[in-house]
């Protein structure tokens, strides 16, 4: 699996933590940077471009996903979201690193560096990796309604003020 990661200063060390895990387990990693600790860094366009990455990787039949760093994960799953075909979560226990896979398909996870350990964060990652979107309709037909209003404005059949 490709996995494209991404932090600001706050997860830089997370991040790096991370990437070694991943590779040691067989995983490809991009790292979208940073590359070195910055405490004034802006964070948007690193996280922007793993979503990229992610989405450019999905649409060519490549297996990919992707993660998030940032002091809270907020604003780092805020930028990613903001790119088309991404579906990011926060995650902050085992519950919600499984349910965003399971129930939304989620490609993209964002977890706050300054609200776990580096075990626990890498822990988040594993559960959300191994996880399988459950395929189940109900969530098929919403996560299609969420795509249909990210590239039309619309879903069709409901109305939206």
């Amino acid at each position: 699996m490709r996995i494209h990661i991404a932090t600001d200063h706050a997860g830089l060390e997370f991040s790096q933590k991370m990437q070694e895990h991943l590779r040691s387990q067989g995983h490809e990693v991009i790292d979208h940077g940073p590359i070195e600790y910055d405490a004034l860094d802006d964070y948007p366009s690193f996280c922007i471009n793993a979503a990229k990455g992610v989405a450019k990787d999905l649409a060519s039949g490549i297996p990919a996903l992707g993660v998030v760093l940032g002091g809270s994960g907020n604003g780092e799953q805020m930028a990613a979201n903001k790119v088309e075909g991404i579906r990011a979560a926060l995650v902050w226990n085992e519950s919600t690193a499984k349910l965003a896979k399971q129930h939304n398909n989620a490609n993209v996870i964002a977890i706050g560096a300054r609200q776990h350990t580096e075990a626990e964060a890498i822990q988040l990652l594993d559960f959300f990796i191994a996880e399988p979107f459950s395929e189940d309709e109900r969530h098929i037909r919403r996560i299609n309604q969420i795509a249909e209003y990210e590239s039309t404005g619309q879903i069709a059949g409901f109305t939206l003020i």
